[in-house]
């Protein structure tokens, strides 16, 4: 029987910011220490991911070019949209039609738990302006409540990808702790918890 090695799994230092790193060669795979919160490639047999506890992870694949990404999209990766950022980095520098784009979000802090404060209420205003409100559900005064999933589905789709080729995990890491880490719950409760790696890649 053939024994085949498992793939090698390219991840990076992240830091809820907006950079970018393409995975192109073995180097790119080792280093994982470099700071980024999305990773895209086209390597055969190579995976890329990210790791989550409540932040957004989306993966993107486009079939015809075989190009792939892997994004961690928080509250401050949404602000800056680096969903969006990723998808135009794959047609920079694939040539990818978003057209052809397969998108995948996957399970997070929802829109009926993930509670936040002023700063990211105005983070999101400063950002896309009045559109930003359909994103919060007021909780109390200077709180709302938050739907990440949503705001990333949209900057998808204003990147151009068919709303029909985004699919959504219907779990939230919140409801779901017997399944998934969630800082918010866990870090207050045990002051540590896990990540979640969500992983993409092209096998030949």
């Amino acid at each position: 029987a053939v024994v085949r090695a498992e793939p090698p799994l390219a991840t990076a230092g992240q830091v809820h910011g907006h950079t970018i790193k393409t995975v192109a060669t073995d180097a790119d795979i080792r280093n994982s220490e470099e700071h980024a919160d999305a990773l895209v490639s086209e390597l055969e047999d190579v995976l890329v991911g990210v790791k989550t506890a409540d932040c957004v992870p989306i993966l993107i694949g486009d079939p015809t070019r075989r190009a792939f990404a892997v994004i961690n999209a928080g509250w401050r990766g949404t602000v800056q949209s680096i969903v969006a950022k990723a998808g135009k980095e794959i047609l920079r520098v694939f040539g990818s039609d978003p057209s052809n784009l397969i998108c995948a979000i996957g399970p997070a802090a929802g829109g009926q738990n993930y509670e936040v404060g002023q700063n990211v209420i105005d983070g999101f205003q400063d950002r896309f302006g009045e559109g930003s409100e359909k994103y919060f559900s007021q909780t109390r005064e200077g709180h709302a409540l938050v739907d990440l999933h949503l705001a990333n589905k949209d900057q998808l789709i204003g990147s151009g990808v068919a709303a029909e080729n985004i699919y959504t995990a219907p779990f939230c890491t919140m409801e779901w702790p017997d399944l998934f880490f969630s800082y918010r719950l866990e870090k207050q409760k045990y002051g540590k918890t896990g990540r979640l790696l969500s992983v993409i890649g092209r096998m030949r």
